[in-house]
């Protein structure tokens, strides 16, 4: 990855030098030089999406840009983080869209910062274009995204892309050391009849574990003692363990015309998508709380999945009939470990392996103001039934207005790790028979900036896999055998007085069925109140103010460092304390700079809140940094 990175900035370095040559260098008469001088418009850098979906860079200083200045880069409302900055998060509340045909890989609180091939961008640019984003860590370390992208030709476009993070902590062994690289490549031919999108991505996120807070360090920590508000002086439970997930994907989306006309296109399309993934969980020296282990020393749990993934489409494309599509899916699936575990009568087989064959439909159209889409697939062959089907209405009432009413349906097996699991710690190895699991959603969403901005969704869940602890303490897979039911809306909206604007976001949530085992707090709000002016002869635009966080309690998920997965817990609820901001941030031509006191109540009241069980939530800190865009 270092050497990844050196490229990056010596590539960059050589556009940046070749963009600012003089006026006059290389030749050309003086009427070439001055259409060079004349800057594209902000909306020929244009940002696409795996579907198609395309929006322009955006260079402004909004309040929603602060929410998104974080190390996931995103608004980060529904997500409650760990003390040190690439932990891991816990969930406040859930959005499910499920359009998958077979189990996804384990150690899903590892993959908040994990890119799918969905959180990837293609770009189309008129000149080099360059996103640096930088943020300072609680203690020792720095968090850089450095992006840069380039339009050999209108029609071919190269990026690359390095996220690096690497932060101490203020606990005990709670290091984090991750990092993102990714290239993407889109390319049209000169008659636009074939089209390709395509990128690479490794990535490899380590966590350092300490199991949390130990028994007499938690007590210290609710007492607010003074003596440990140096945190590094907290016990922990355990010094020696970490866990990593390792991730390298290729993926390939071309389409080529057969036919391609004014009126009607027919085109062959081909996604691919290989990606193989690693969970790695090492401990020096195995501790009591997890129960017997298979080996004295040097414990090393390790499951790997690789995953080929081929979906072929025909597409018809009429103005008036809509585009409508036929496709063909192949996926062959490899996860498990390297060795057969028996356990007195128990055996614990190493692999899952085989291949599942599906079929599916898509269909778009455009009514005047309405908008009609649907997309499904089944498994026909293959270990693994399933489906998923998604279909929505799209309603532009003005410009600025617009409705949204989508339903989804999905059905599939649980994540591997809960069909199949091997650890040197003799409780965490299974071998299950979990049903699929089967969820229904119908979400709607309705956008006025002016009036109000409001989303929810009612979800219906079968068959509900999730990690729970015995009574022994340890953790282990469980299957709901009814159903859950959960109701959420959210709502947006910002007042404007003056220089003073108030944004405020709340979201009320409900489980009417299967709170035991589905657990979210009722009430989550944020409110930002801050003053936006010009300063310096309008040279610099600031926005200034306080945001406040807050959550009502519920009966918070637990986190076992060993799967690196949350589990549901009854015993203890946490919550229902208000996390307070100061932030001052500004804007000089494309650069934004972003100054934040974060959790600054803390100053007066202290802190002795918890973003899990035995987790604590974070200190107040003084964090700064900046998003700088380069236009060459």
């Amino acid at each position: 990855m270092k050497q990844l990175l050196i490229v990056f900035f010596i590539l960059g370095g050589i556009m940046l030098s070749y963009g600012q040559r003089p006026a006059g260098a290389g030749g050309g008469n003086r009427l070439e030089q001055k259409d060079s001088l004349q800057k594209p418009p902000i909306t020929a850098y244009k940002i696409i999406s795996h579907r198609g979906d395309t929006t322009f860079v955006d260079t402004s200083l909004t309040i929603h840009k602060d929410y998104r200045f974080n190390y996931l880069r995103k608004d980060n409302f529904e997500l409650l983080p760990f003390a040190n900055v690439g932990q891991t998060y816990n969930r406040l509340a859930y959005y499910f869209k499920e359009e998958n045909l077979i189990p996804e890989f384990g150690a899903q609180a590892r993959h908040f910062n994990f890119m799918e091939a969905e959180d990837i961008s293609y770009y189309e640019v008129p000149t080099p274009l360059t996103d640096l984003y930088f943020k300072t860590v609680p203690e020792q370390g720095q968090n850089l995204d450095a992006f840069f992208t380039i339009n050999t030709s209108s029609r071919l476009n190269f990026s690359i892309a390095y996220k690096g993070l690497r932060s101490l902590g203020k606990y005990q062994n709670s290091l984090t050391s991750t990092g993102n690289f990714r290239s993407t490549l889109n390319y049209q031919t000169l008659n636009n009849r074939y089209r390709m999108k395509a990128h690479f991505v490794a990535q490899d996120l380590l966590n350092r574990e300490n199991g949390g807070l130990n028994d007499l360090a938690t007590e210290q920590y609710i007492n607010k003692e003074e003596e440990f508000e140096d945190r590094s002086l907290l016990e922990v439970r355990f010094e020696n363990a970490e866990n990593v997930l390792f991730g390298k994907r290729f993926y390939l989306d071309h389409e080529y015309d057969l036919v391609s006309g004014d009126n009607n296109r027919i085109a062959l399309t081909h996604i691919l998508n290989f990606s193989d993934k690693k969970y790695i969980f090492r401990q020096t020296n195995p501790v009591e709380i997890f129960g017997p282990t298979l080996r004295a020393t040097a414990l090393n749990d390790e499951s790997k999945l690789r995953h080929i993934n081929n979906v072929l489409g025909v597409t018809y494309e009429n103005n008036t009939l809509g585009k409508l599509a036929f496709k063909a899916g192949q996926s062959y699936y490899n996860y498990g470990y390297n060795s057969i575990i028996v356990l007195g009568d128990q055996v614990v087989t190493n692999r899952l392996v085989g291949e599942n064959y599906s079929a599916g439909a898509e269909y778009a159209n455009q009514f005047g103001p309405f908008a009609l889409y649907g997309d499904a697939m089944v498994n026909l062959a293959g270990d693994f039934t399933g489906h998923f089907l998604t279909a929505g209405l799209n309603f532009q009432i003005t410009p600025l207005n617009f409705l949204n009413v989508e339903v989804n349906s999905n059905e599939r097996a649980p994540n591997f790790n809960f069909l199949l699991h091997q650890s040197d710690y003799l409780n965490y190895n299974w071998q299950t028979n979990f049903s699929n699991e089967s969820t229904q959603v119908l979400n709607a969403r309705f956008i006025s900036p002016k009036l109000l901005n409001l989303e929810g969704g009612y979800t219906l869940i079968n068959n509900y896999a999730y990690f729970s602890q015995t009574e022994e303490g340890f953790t282990r897979p469980f299957q709901h055998d009814g159903s859950i039911s959960y109701l959420r809306i959210k709502a947006q909206r910002e007042f404007h007085y003056g220089k003073f604007s108030l944004d405020n976001t709340i979201m009320y949530q409900r489980v009417t069925e299967g709170g035991g085992v589905f657990n979210v707090p009722e009430l989550i709000t944020r409110n930002s109140l801050y003053f936006s002016d010009r300063w310096f002869r309008r040279a610099l635009f600031v926005q200034t103010g306080f945001t406040l966080n807050y959550f009502t309690s519920y009966n918070m998920n637990g986190y076992d460092p060993v799967l690196a997965e949350f589990y549901v817990q009854n015993e203890a609820s946490f919550g229902d304390y208000p996390v307070v901001d100061f932030f001052f941030n500004g804007r000089v031509q494309q650069t934004r700079i972003f100054f934040k006191l974060e959790h600054v109540n803390s100053l007066i009241t202290g802190n002795n809140n918890f973003a899990a069980p035995g987790y604590p939530y974070r200190d107040f800190i003084i964090r700064f940094g900046l998003v700088w865009n380069f236009f060459l």
